[in-house]
């Protein structure tokens, strides 16, 4: 399979930031500068409180919703987690997993974001997983060692048939938020590691298909650059999606 065939998306993660008027007002911004943009799939992944008013005001375009974190259990004495199945009630497509901030923050391990990953997939839900190495791991010479055991745990238990439904995020932890961007010749070496280690754990047909998004400071100015490589399939935006303009500029360049 080459690389047009696989589908291209980029995702916006607007963090801890817009409330539920502000969101009303983004999204309409947002989905009537990328209306009649089909080369790829736009999502806005946008905080719990903002779920209701985004699948709204998405309504009839082409901008798909996603949430930024899921619970593994259905239900119970878990105060202030969301399930699986409340996302997707609420209109949800796509939820986010493993982001660095959840792991860095909250705790989240490889284990807990394998049993996120496969709670949203049993529900019907698509994850975006998120993986990547910190700074210390990339000086020391260990990227290629931390996000192939990343992908290897993450992915545990997860029969082929559900890994369509599976885009795999590369974050390098020192390009988040920090304005610095991995190199396109960076991101597409790591790209194409993570797609090896899924050839493995499955075939060929599933690495092909699969959809590699990289997550590090990718913006409205670098996109096109890291969008040409090969394995490179897509972005998950940070601090871009939060403006409309910039937003909608990194999906023109993905209509390539």
């Amino acid at each position: 399979m080459k690389k047009e065939s696989r589908k291209v998306i980029i995702a916006g993660n607007w963090k801890m930031n817009m409330t539920p008027s502000a969101a009303k007002s983004a999204i309409a911004e947002t989905a009537a500068l990328v209306a009649g943009k089909n080369g790829c799939e736009v999502v806005l992944c946008v905080p719990f409180v903002d779920i209701a008013v985004a699948v709204e005001a998405a309504k009839g375009t082409n901008v798909k919703i996603g949430a930024q974190n899921v619970h593994f259990e259905k239900k119970g004495a878990f105060t202030g987690e969301i399930s699986a199945d409340m996302l997707l009630e609420s209109g949800v497509e796509y939820v986010i997993v493993g982001h660095s901030e959840r792991r860095q923050y909250f705790g989240e391990t490889d284990e807990t974001v394998n049993k996120r990953t496969r709670a949203a997939l049993d529900a019907g839900l698509k994850v975006i997983l998120c993986l990547g190495e910190v700074l210390e791991e990339r000086q020391a010479g260990i990227t290629e060692e931390i996000v192939s055991m990343q992908t290897k745990l993450d992915l545990a238990g997860i029969p082929a048939e559900q890994m369509k439904d599976v885009i795999i995020a590369y974050e390098p932890v020192w390009a988040i938020g920090t304005g610095l961007t991995a190199t396109p010749d960076q991101a597409e070496e790591v790209c194409a590691i993570i797609r090896r280690v899924v050839c493995g754990l499955y075939n060929n047909d599933v690495a092909e298909a699969l959809t590699i998004q990289y997550g590090g400071s990718m913006n409205d100015a670098n996109a096109a650059e890291l969008l040409a490589k090969l394995d490179v399939d897509g972005g998950l935006i940070g601090g871009a999606s939060l403006v409309p303009e910039k937003f909608a500029k990194i999906v023109d360049a993905a209509q390539a």
